[in-house]
């Protein structure tokens, strides 16, 4: 099975696209947030810090920026109070930054704040303009700030992808779990689709797929029961009118051998004729019971490991004397193909009964190729009989029917056929090659279910 084939592995790709989305836009909204809440809890300082400096009169304000610096020398907070030409009158910042922001509205700036000491990397500014035209500008150091915030977007990121691992490893296993489920529905589903209705579904659960495979159970016993009715009901028949049929066809035989009957020749002819009738009848209930016989196998204990290049060359020489004496030449072309493992029996009965009915059908003339060739896949046999003009058809518990063929009782037997192919999994079907069919036995076990 394709991985990207399985529908619980793409609903698990959308579902990880959809939460890696909602996830990234979450841990955004976080951090987001979280540097917003910073940065204004930074203002609210700064606000605080103006609102207590409004409260000392301009005249001392100069020495109040100076006394506070002295008890600032550890805290991350400058000051600096400029007049009216920005030339500084008190504090440690030694310029106003240009571009100051209005009244109360902060401002971050990246190494551009002059200040006596080092000059922290980011800093939060605030200004006002007093009512002598001095302007007093506060500052606060943002690194400590920016490490927390930088502290949360790492966990925030770090929580993220640890959840992306999880979900997606949780998902995995989901869809590996289904993919067994799946699997295992899948195998009884191509012995049920080879004719074994014994098979039932796997279940354990209570969700849709064991809702599902109990509803398909109880369907499968109860065409199980049908079919075994039917089947039943047929090879009994066919098993109980072999023996009253004999019978007849021994009453018609002695009736035949009377002496009176043999001076009456209408009477003759018509005995002959109903003995014919009793072996053609005879010849299909065999039949109808080989087919039965085959098809009923629950077991391959006469499989093999099997030559398919000599049994295919031993059926070509079986039936190269019946082609000689319908004037129908009979090709081979047999390549080596590794060993198969198979029932030896079965497979020459299918193909004696293939060849045998491409001959029977062919014109004096006609030329039957039969090939066995390697591909791909596994050993292919084809017979093309370039004469004969007919139709076959292989059908899930339907029969070969050919069309223009001298015997009436060719569709049983092209049937063994098809329950030969059947009970080793190969696949048998008949092409409209133009002239005449090509039969072709793909020699490997079909899958039923492309997954």
């Amino acid at each position: 099975m394709r991985l990207y084939n399985m529908m619980s592995l793409r609903l698990l790709f959308a579902y990880f696209l959809v939460f890696s989305a909602l996830l990234v836009t979450l841990l955004a909204s976080i951090g987001w947030v979280a540097s917003n809440e910073l940065t204004n809890e930074t203002d609210r300082v700064l606000t605080w810090k103006l609102r207590y400096f409004r409260t000392i009169p301009d005249a001392d304000l100069a020495r109040a920026v100076n006394r506070r610096l002295e008890y600032e020398h550890m805290h991350p907070n400058y000051y600096g109070l400029f007049d009216k030409h920005g030339v500084p009158v008190a504090g440690d910042v030694l310029a106003l930054p240009p571009h100051l922001p209005p009244r109360q509205t902060g401002l971050t700036l990246e190494r551009t704040l002059t200040v006596a000491a080092p000059a922290p990397p980011t800093v939060r500014v605030m200004a006002e303009t007093r009512s002598d035209g001095r302007t007093l500008l506060v500052a606060q150091d943002m690194t400590r700030l920016l490490k927390v915030r930088e502290a949360i977007t790492a966990a925030l990121i770090a929580g993220g992808f640890c959840c992306l691992l999880a979900s997606g490893a949780v998902g995995v296993a989901i869809g590996i779990r289904q993919r067994r489920r799946i699997g295992a529905i899948r195998d009884v589903a191509q012995l049920v689709a080879r004719g074994d209705l014994s098979q039932r579904f796997p279940v354990g659960g209570r969700d849709e797929i064991d809702m599902l495979s109990h509803l398909v159970n109880r369907m499968l016993g109860e065409i199980e029961r049908l079919m075994f009715e039917v089947k039943g009901a047929c090879d009994g028949i066919a098993h109980d009118l072999r023996t009253p049929l004999a019978h007849v066809r021994s009453l018609i035989v002695r009736t035949a051998e009377h002496p009176r009957v043999g001076r009456d020749l209408p009477l003759s002819r018509l005995l002959d004729q109903a003995r014919s009738e009793t072996d053609t009848l005879l010849v299909r209930f065999k039949a109808m019971l080989r087919v039965a016989e085959i098809a009923g196998l629950q077991h391959r204990g006469g499989f093999e490991t099997i030559d398919l290049q000599a049994l295919v060359l031993d059926v070509a020489d079986l039936y190269a004397p019946l082609a000689e004496s319908r004037s129908v030449m009979l090709t081979v072309a047999a390549s080596r193909v590794p060993p198969l493992h198979a029932d030896r029996a079965l497979l020459f009965e299918m193909l004696g009964i293939l060849i045998g009915n491409a001959v029977d059908v062919s014109q004096p003339g006609a030329q039957v190729r039969l090939r066995l060739a390697m591909t791909q896949q596994g050993p292919r046999i084809e017979i093309h009989d370039n004469s004969a003009e007919g139709d076959a058809i292989v059908h899930a518990g339907a029969v070969l029917a050919a069309q223009a063929l001298p015997d009436e009782d060719a569709g049983l037997h092209l049937g063994i056929a098809w329950a030969v192919a059947r009970s080793h999994d190969f696949a048998i079907r008949v092409d409209d090659a133009a002239p005449g069919p090509n039969v072709t036995i793909d020699c490997w076990p079909q899958m039923l279910f492309g997954l």
